[in-house]
């Protein structure tokens, strides 16, 4: 199987794109080194005993008043930049793909039921997915996060904000993955293979999930990489707002924003390297879906 993997066309013309594979290796790079924060980084910011308030926006190491023990200097908090970036790094795609995952789940079970049965649970299921997109995320994020806070209060808030974000980002963007899947739904349906599946008697759920399911994945595995940077983004964006992941809890979000009122007091890389590394994440993971948009749609792509 390997073999036939690094012999298909597909591997060869990943090799020929530098785009593709230098985004590819970036993103590999990041996610390693991210999930491999707690044996890699000098410090754990998790850990409030490590945690000396006195080492407060320390400098990086290359300028005045900085040292060895904090390479990129600390926050306002005085924990170890590095460390909490790859720690909040780790959080940040961890939103990023378990949203996304939600968002596919929901989404291909209403897009292949809609399409493929079609009438009025087509009409309904349709409908819902419109009410849907008339909300943003942010405002589903506000609605759900003050009923958690009001119910539970904010120390269960901080406990599972990671899961609630997961599901708050997942419900709000479902639709794009149901108006997708039940676009080819639609299309494959009426093709000859669904035709003669019906003929021999195969059961609806069956012919939809062995048959018709796998012709949609094209389409949904190119959604899923803009909609794996969008969420993030998403995440980025609430948290960077009070609506996403507490201070006590670094994410790229949080990070940017508890460092936004130190930028002008000259402690900017509490804001500026959270920022690059939110930056080259999203553009190395829109990179590499660029480029598999455009070798999956034979009308754009050249070889």
């Amino acid at each position: 199987m390997i073999k036939r993997f690094i012999d298909s066309y597909f591997f060869y013309s990943f090799l020929r794109d530098p785009m593709a594979w230098g985004s590819f290796v970036v993103l590999v790079s990041l996610l390693f080194v991210s999930f491999s924060a707690p044996v890699i980084a000098p410090h754990n910011p998790y850990d409030t005993a490590t945690i000396d308030i006195m080492n407060a926006e320390t400098p990086p190491v290359w300028m005045h008043g900085g040292g060895a023990d904090f390479p990129l200097g600390t926050d306002s908090q005085g924990r170890d930049m590095l460390s909490t970036l790859l720690y909040g790094m780790r959080v940040s795609i961890i939103i990023g793909f378990g949203a996304v995952i939600l968002q596919a789940l929901i989404g291909i079970f209403v897009g292949l039921t809609s399409g493929y049965f079609g009438g009025k649970l087509e009409t309904i299921l349709m409908r819902l997915a419109d009410v849907q997109l008339s909300f943003s995320t942010y405002m589903v994020a506000i609605f759900f996060g003050a009923i958690f806070q009001s119910a539970f209060g904010m120390a269960s808030y901080e406990q599972y904000a990671v899961p609630l974000l997961i599901i708050v980002i997942g419900f709000a963007e479902w639709p794009q993955y149901a108006r997708t899947v039940r676009a080819s739904v639609l299309a494959e349906k009426k093709k000859e293979y669904v035709e003669a599946a019906r003929v021999i008697g195969l059961r609806p759920g069956r012919i939809m999930w062995r048959h018709i399911f796998p012709n949609t994945l094209t389409p949904v595995l190119v959604i899923s990489t803009v909609q794996v940077a969008n969420a993030i983004m998403s995440e980025a964006a609430l948290s960077f707002l009070g609506l996403g992941m507490p201070v006590t809890r670094p994410s790229l979000g949080s990070l940017i924003k508890s460092g936004f009122d130190y930028i002008f007091s000259g402690s900017w890389w509490i804001t500026l390297f959270p920022g690059i590394s939110l930056v080259v994440l999203i553009l190395a993971i829109n990179l590499l879906g660029d480029w598999l948009r455009d070798f999956l749609n034979p009308k754009l792509y050249k070889g």
